[in-house]
């Protein structure tokens, strides 16, 4: 389902979904109280929503008893309510200006479980809170440290090495045990239980939790 309040936006964006053949589009809306409307009648996988209305849009639905994945599309972001969105359990932030392929991509990643967080807002978060320096990372090893710190800045894997001074294979396999500690399986998992909330870790060294 479609929440948009920009009518050509909107039309454009379900033009665009109509030609996935795996994609079925439910509904357009164009405000809150249409959309939960929609809700009350059919249950959609996924509702894409303009980033603007999250405040009202997503307690409403949680309240209404939709459980199913959100994925938010903004013009730009602000760091302090993208962090807030995140930490209610949104599945990612899409911006707007990026390509229609990497929203196809969103999507489908969203559909399979997984959190869509654009690499731009990654970068805009962890600058605007650094606080990932100080949770527990003493229990992780120095590598561990260096290769979590560098996906918080939202770098490739291949600059994580050039900066570590290790290969890239190295930084590859020091992120699946990052993985295991703290029970994700993607990326923007990883850095969604880091910045959407502070103490997002049950402890560093055992088994995490990612918040929903």
């Amino acid at each position: 389902m479609l929440l948009h309040s920009h009518v050509l936006f909107r039309t454009s964006l379900a033009h665009l979904l109509a030609t996935e053949s795996d994609f079925a589009l439910i509904g357009e809306c164009a405000n809150t109280a249409e959309a939960l409307e929609n809700l009350a009648n059919a249950r959609p996988d996924i509702v894409l929503f303009d980033f603007a209305v999250w405040r009202v849009f997503v307690f409403a639905a949680r309240d209404a008893g939709y459980r199913g994945k959100l994925l938010a599309i903004a013009e730009e972001i602000d760091a302090a309510p993208c962090a807030r969105l995140l930490s209610q359990g949104v599945s990612g932030v899409f911006l707007g200006s990026e390509s229609t392929t990497s929203l196809v991509q969103a999507i489908h990643v969203v559909a399979n479980g997984g959190a869509w967080v654009d690499q731009s807002v990654i970068r805009i978060l962890a600058d605007r809170y650094p606080y990932h320096e100080d949770l527990c990372l003493d229990a992780l090893a120095d590598r561990e440290q260096a290769v979590l710190r560098g996906v918080l800045s939202g770098l490739t894997n291949r600059k994580i090495a050039d900066q570590i001074g290790a290969s890239e294979g190295t930084v590859k396999a020091t992120l699946q045990i990052l993985f295991n500690k703290t029970g994700v399986r993607t990326r923007s998992q990883l850095v969604k239980i880091m910045l959407a909330g502070g103490t997002t870790f049950e402890q560093f060294g055992g088994r995490g939790r990612l918040i929903e």
